[in-house]
Formats: structure tokens, sequence, C-alpha cells
């Protein structure tokens, strides 16, 4: 398996381009989607589904937790996302998802 660091934010940074509070509510097919998207990432990177799963769930749950809907929506985006906004998100992603 490669470095679970690396694969973090590869992970992280992939998936957060056409993704997407505090607490916010992230409609229940959005987060399906990314967590989709995100498992299919991780696994053609060699993780095993079950850890893809689990840091798809994680990193769902740090952009939940640390983002509000208009900043989902906005990492949602197709017309091109705020590069300080993605910063945040991958950040928010690898402090909550890296093993420590």
């Amino acid at each position: 398996m490669r470095n679970p660091t690396l694969v973090s934010i590869v992970v992280a940074a992939t998936l957060l381009f056409p993704l997407a509070g505090r607490a916010a509510s992230w409609p229940a097919e959005k987060k399906k989607a990314y967590m989709d998207q995100c498992v299919q990432v991780a696994t053609g990177q060699g993780v095993d589904a079950k850890t893809a799963d689990k840091h798809c769930k994680c990193g769902a749950d740090a952009i939940e937790k640390n983002f509000t809907a208009a900043e989902i929506e906005d990492l949602d985006s197709k017309d091109g996302v705020d590069p300080k906004l993605m910063q945040r998100a991958q950040s928010a992603v690898q402090k909550a998802c890296t093993p420590k």
C-alpha cells in the first residue's frame, strides 16, 4: 500500500475539484456522489475498499463539519472553485483524516 498521508492528499485533491457546513446539511445525493467518486479514486490508487470507504467517510464528515452549505456548493461548482476554499477543504480533510 502507498503512504497513507500521500493517499489522503491525493484523494482529497482529486475529489474536492468537482465536489462538494459548520454542520451544514449536505444533500444526500451529492454526499453519495462524493463518496462513490472518492472510493473509486482511492481504490484506483491501490487502497483496499474498506480503507478507502473509511477515509472517504472521514473526508465527507470533515467537509460537512467545517464548511457552510454555500461553501460546499462552491466546492461542487462546475465553473471553477475558489483556490483558497479548495486549499481550506484539502487541509480540513488532511487534518481530520491523516493517521496520527
